[in-house]
C-alpha cells in the first residue's frame, strides 16, 4: 500500500473528529463541555486530592453547579 491513501484517509478521519467536536462545541448551551469532577475518578485522583474546580473532596458530590 502507497502512502498517499493511507496520509489522506488518515486526514479524512482527523477533519470528521474535528468536525464532530466542532458541532458538539456550536449545539451545546455556552460551547461548554459538561464534566464531573477529577476527584471523583479513583485513576485520576489516586492521593484522594480536592478537585481543583470545586474544591469537593472524593466523598463529597461536585459543587460546580454546570457539571
Amino acid at each position: 500500500m502507497s502512502f498517499l491513501p493511507v496520509f489522506l484517509i488518515t486526514i479524512g478521519f482527523l477533519v470528521f473528529v474535528f468536525a464532530g467536536i466542532g458541532i458538539k462545541i456550536l449545539l451545546k448551551k455556552n460551547g461548554k463541555f459538561s464534566g464531573t469532577c477529577a476527584s471523583q475518578s479513583p485513576f485520576l485522583n489516586t492521593e484522594g486530592e480536592a478537585c481543583g474546580l470545586c474544591g469537593a473532596s472524593p466523598e463529597e458530590k461536585c459543587k460546580n453547579e454546570d457539571a
